[in-house]
């Protein structure tokens, strides 16, 4: 006896759900997500050939422009609030918790602790605007100087965040004297290994970083 065929049907999913939902994750994305806060300076940091690529994340930045102003930050939002607590304990800064959350979302610090209050009382658009006239964050060569206010922040973000990768954005216009501050700075607390951010540039031929590429490229 003869089987029944039955017939075939094509299948047909209803994808008007799945697209609403896609378009719902789109629009929260867009609404929820912080950028990342406008660097206070403009920077054009200088070329070198080294291709040592810098970390994505725990990164502490100590920016220097050409006028040798430091600005100090750290990436990580909730380092960032222990960081202000350990650092208002220290220096008595006597700030306020809704100054404090200003600066853990804020970006980075370039005034002394004398003008940090005010500074973390006004909105983004506002600091914005007067950190571009900044004085930057003091800075000596001796760790052990109250003047040296950068030495605070360092050791602090440290305290808080072992794992911080430190990264030193010099202009290529900035006077050496000034990076020179911020190197004894890290070397009064042991810390001999950093990342100095520069621009990469082709290695020139003939040279013997050149000679090795090749090398490295020829045994690939």
């Amino acid at each position: 006896m003869p089987k029944a065929k039955l017939p075939r049907k094509s299948t047909n999913i209803d994808m008007t759900a799945m697209c609403d939902v896609a378009f719902l994750l789109l629009t929260f994305f867009m609404l929820a997500t912080k950028f990342k806060p406008e660097e206070p300076v403009v920077v054009k940091t200088p070329s070198s050939i080294s291709e040592i690529p810098l970390p994505d994340v725990d990164i502490m930045l100590l920016t220097v422009d050409t006028k040798g102003r430091i600005f100090f930050s750290i990436d990580n939002k909730l380092k960032r609030k222990a960081l202000i607590e350990d650092v208002n304990s220290e220096r008595n800064l006597n700030l306020t918790e809704a100054q404090m959350t200003n600066f853990a979302i804020g970006g980075s610090i370039g005034v002394p602790f004398s003008q940090l209050g005010s500074y973390l009382n006004m909105s983004s658009d506002q600091q914005a605007a007067i950190g571009k006239d900044a004085p930057g964050v003091p800075v000596d060569t001796s760790v052990l100087s109250p003047n040296n206010e950068l030495a605070t922040w360092v050791k602090s973000a440290r305290i808080n965040n072992p794992k911080l990768r430190i990264c030193i954005k010099a202009d290529g216009d900035a006077a050496y004297p000034f990076v020179k501050k911020i190197i004894s700075t890290l070397e009064g607390y042991k810390i001999f290994k950093f990342n100095l951010i520069t621009n990469m540039k082709a290695v020139p031929a003939g040279t013997a970083a050149y000679e090795e590429k090749q090398k490295v490229a020829a045994a690939e």
